[in-house]
């Protein structure tokens, strides 16, 4: 599948001895930079008719670019019919709520079943965007909510927003040990410099932010809302444990499964049998790319965190002297 782009404007005064590619850039911003160069270099760029192919010429008030292009596809993985939680779907953009052991993109191990697959099918023209439209990713068996976009100029309002920090993302966690009070962990994330499938915080990677307030104790452990300012890769799982309170259930960061001394038997059993981080991805936030409207989904708590949560709160009550 292909699509063709014809588009067409005219250099400003404020815009003369600008380069090319910063200019197209602010006459055509529903496109990413990246790609304007593409097209510059593929000789798909004209300046009054010439074909330009020179990002960093400098333009001049009252020239006329034009560009024709042709958009190929993208994404190269397979379609796959894949049941999805859809939250909301317009032209322009689709939320989705997405279960746990759902793979955002494909990889090693992964070639097929991922959410890249079902998107391809769910929107066959997709596969025009990058990355299938996929904006940020949730992991593994992290669930909740994510915005994919439907469009390349969809995708490039979206990511520029993403990188502003001008869309809102929220998390519900349950994690280990009694936090008094919210607060903020601001530390650099990377890969681990010894276990290369973790992420650990290292003073010269890439900065990250995490904030976090408490929405209930439990006698040994506590619910979450967090916030991301950034959005690295395993962020909340390696701030939480860094500052000494991992997820419960984490496979990678929390180590062997610790329910708390005198535990009931139900309890236990609950707590034993919860196999992956207690992470959810409950509300978005952000403008429409196409609207601008200022738009905001919540995504229900999924039931085996609803369950883990009424463990605690009983296994609270029922030990009210430890706590």
């Amino acid at each position: 599948m292909t699509q063709e782009i014809n588009l067409k404007s005219e250099i400003t005064a404020t815009q003369t001895g600008q380069r090319l590619d910063q200019t197209l850039a602010e006459l055509f911003p529903d496109y990413s930079r990246t790609r304007i160069k593409e097209w510059i270099l593929a000789g798909s760029v004209f300046i009054d008719g010439e074909v330009s192919d020179k990002p960093r010429i400098k333009v001049l008030e009252g020239q006329v670019v034009t560009i024709g292009a042709t958009l190929e596809e993208e994404t190269k993985a397979e379609a796959e019919a894949i049941d999805l939680d859809i939250i909301y779907e317009d032209d322009h953009i689709l939320v989705i709520n997405k279960q746990a052991g759902l793979v955002v993109h494909p990889g090693a191990g992964n070639q097929s079943g991922t959410l890249m697959n079902a998107l391809l099918h769910h929107c066959p023209g997709i596969e025009l965007v990058p990355r299938a439209g996929i904006v940020h990713r949730l992991d593994k068996d992290t669930t909740g909510l994510m915005v994919v976009a439907k469009t390349v100029e969809a995708q490039t309002h979206l990511v520029s927003a993403l990188q502003a920090r001008d869309i809102t993302r929220e998390y519900e966690a349950i994690v280990t040990g009694t936090i008094i009070a919210g607060g903020t962990v601001d530390e650099p994330i990377d890969r681990h410099p010894t276990k290369r499938t973790h992420m650990a915080v290292v003073y010269n990677g890439k900065p990250a932010m995490t904030h976090y307030r408490v929405a209930e104790k439990f006698r040994a452990h506590t619910r979450l809302r967090l916030r991301l300012e950034s959005g690295r890769t395993h962020q909340i799982r390696v701030h939480m444990a860094h500052i000494g309170h991992v997820l419960v259930g984490d496979p990678v960061y929390a180590g062997r499964p610790r329910p708390p001394k005198g535990a009931a038997p139900d309890f236990f059993e609950t707590y034993m049998g919860f196999k992956r981080q207690a992470l959810h991805a409950v509300r978005l936030e952000l403008a429409h790319p196409f609207t601008c409207e200022i738009m905001s989904w919540q995504a229900p708590i999924p039931d085996d965190m609803v369950k883990l949560t009424k463990a605690l709160r009983k296994d609270t009550e029922d030990n009210p002297t430890v706590y």
